[in-house]
């Protein structure tokens, strides 16, 4: 028999934009792109609900957060860890 690995799951990471709500944060992740025809550089914005099951992350932390199945009707993201407080920086 064939043990099954753990799937390696991609990580994103961003800067905490609220944490008002209970057990979730909005997260906000910045991506850059090359565009195909102008050949210029682009920025792409995308708010993202994310799981914070002990309520650590704070407004202004930069934390990791990976993709689950999903946890209610907006939210689909995990966090993972607090990479940098925000009273560290």
């Amino acid at each position: 028999m064939v043990t099954a690995e753990k799937k390696q799951r991609k990580m994103y990471r961003g800067y905490v934009v609220s944490d008002s709500m209970e057990k979730t944060v909005v997260a906000l992740f910045e991506r850059t792109y090359v565009h195909p025809r102008l050949k210029k550089v682009l920025k792409k914005v995308k708010k993202y609900k994310v799981h914070d099951e002990n309520n650590t992350a704070k407004v202004g932390d930069l934390i990791e957060f990976y993709q689950v199945r999903p946890l209610s009707k907006t939210k689909y993201m995990w966090l993972n860890r607090v990479v940098v407080a925000y009273a560290e920086k």
